[in-house]
């Protein structure tokens, strides 16, 4: 379906390629209009492609979700626009004129066939964001095996060509003469007639937290990075190794409300998720190092969602140690790391030496949110998330018509509300659009 005779037009753009993005897009695809996914990573699938399990099943995430990426990526009505970003909308609802960068990739995407020969040959390696640092990427790469387009990307910032006008190992190997190094950014219009903007969310930067031994201890991690350590395609290929030797930890501590619920020093709201994603990261340890001993640090447990809490009794029933409390200094000793805390339910000093400390940082919204929300025209909260139009009644909807909300840009959400989200969202723009049939 395309512009109905009074000028409106029935077509989507859906802002961000996880799980929401993906989850609205294929709902309003499926009634029979057609949709611009824009996402600014190489391929979709957004944070949802890092995790290794999901609680409170444990299933696999790649296996969940990569059939939902291939579906996007080969349905009729959705037209991927990937390592793209949104630079400029105006007009309202039913008639938006968008304009669209699409960044340079230094790959032609029209004769590339993801054979994967320039990643293998590529000689420039650097410490992989989409691994938390902890793994090699190549120069020019894809996010993962199962990547939605499959199809490689040039990072200038670590091409010795674009570095050193050397190399040029991926333009000799390429079979069909893809690379192109003359390749520029460029702006394309389209037009739609409603927005969905599902850019997801951001860790609260590890950096941030000095006290906890950042920058000092190699071996005190993020949950995301535990995640790729878990990962059977992570940088450890799913076996349990810290980073600083690739020793098998045998005794880890994990800390919960790292940033979060905290209104002194960093955010005040709760996070939502990660009391269950701690309490999956001990079983999942536990599962392959058996000999292990987890400890769990938090102020209390908020699990809220179907079988959340029955998943947390089945944690603490494999001999997962909970101890109520903050932890109150984190130092190196040795090759071990010295966590000082506190039991408030005895009232005793608790003093670990673990081999690694996971910490469960606070969900932000992404940094580049809040210019998003600018070119929308539409407000963000004291903290960066963007705003719905009425929390109880209208938890989609913002005070722009047409321009709808899904997933974690709005707050922290767990996988199932965050697809709900976009459910509802989905729904609000094909109710918007029948209006006009």
């Amino acid at each position: 379906m395309g512009s109905s005779g009074n000028g409106f037009i029935k077509k989507a753009m859906v802002i961000g390629g996880g799980i929401a993005g993906i989850t609205a897009s294929i709902d309003i695809g499926n009634a029979g209009y057609n949709v611009l996914l824009v996402e600014k990573l190489p391929s979709i699938g957004g944070r949802m492609l890092q995790l290794s399990e999901t609680f409170p099943t444990l299933d696999c995430a790649q296996c969940t979700l990569t059939p939902k990426t291939v579906e996007t990526g080969q349905h009729p009505r959705i037209q991927l626009h990937t390592y793209s970003e949104v630079v400029r909308v105006e007009g309202q609802a039913g008639n938006f004129i968008v304009q669209i960068r699409k960044k340079a990739s230094y790959v032609d995407w029209e004769k590339c066939t993801g054979c994967g020969l320039c990643q293998q040959k590529c000689p420039s390696k650097y410490p992989s964001e989409f691994d938390r640092g902890m793994g090699l990427g190549k120069a020019i790469y894809t996010l993962s095996p199962q990547a939605v387009p499959n199809k490689p990307v040039i990072n200038t910032s670590h091409c010795r060509y674009f570095l050193e006008k050397k190399c040029r190992v991926c333009e000799k190997i390429c079979p069909v003469g893809a690379i192109n190094y003359q390749q520029e950014d460029r702006i394309i219009e389209e037009k739609v007639g409603a927005i969905i903007v599902a850019t997801g969310f951001d860790l609260m930067p590890i950096e941030r937290f000095g006290e906890y031994g950042y920058g000092e201890i190699p071996d005190v991690i993020d949950g995301l990075s535990f995640e790729r350590l878990n990962s059977a395609s992570g940088p450890t290929n799913g076996e349990i190794r810290r980073p600083s030797d690739g020793k098998v930890p045998k005794e880890v501590v994990f800390i919960q409300c790292t940033g979060s619920r905290d209104p002194e020093r960093y955010m005040p709201y709760c996070s939502r998720v990660c009391c269950m994603y701690t309490a999956k990261h001990a079983r999942l340890y536990k599962h392959k190092v058996h000999e292990g001993q987890v400890y769990i640090f938090y102020m209390d447990i908020r699990s809220t969602g179907k079988g959340y809490e029955e998943f947390i009794q089945q944690t603490m029933e494999e001999g997962i140690l909970y101890l109520r409390g903050r932890v109150s200094r984190i130092f190196r000793d040795g090759e071990k790391i010295a966590v000082w805390g506190v039991d408030t339910l005895t009232g005793k000093k608790v003093e670990v030496l673990a081999d690694l400390v996971v910490l469960a940082t606070a969900i932000i919204p992404h940094q580049e949110v809040k210019a998003l929300a600018q070119i929308l025209g539409i407000p963000i909260d004291l903290y960066g998330f963007l705003t719905e139009a009425d929390r109880k009644l209208k938890p989609v909807e913002t005070n722009r018509e047409g321009i709808y909300l899904a997933g974690c840009v709005q707050g922290p959400k767990d996988i199932a509300d965050t697809v709900a989200h976009a459910n509802a969202a989905a729904s609000k723009v094909q109710s918007l659009f029948a209006r006009y049939s």
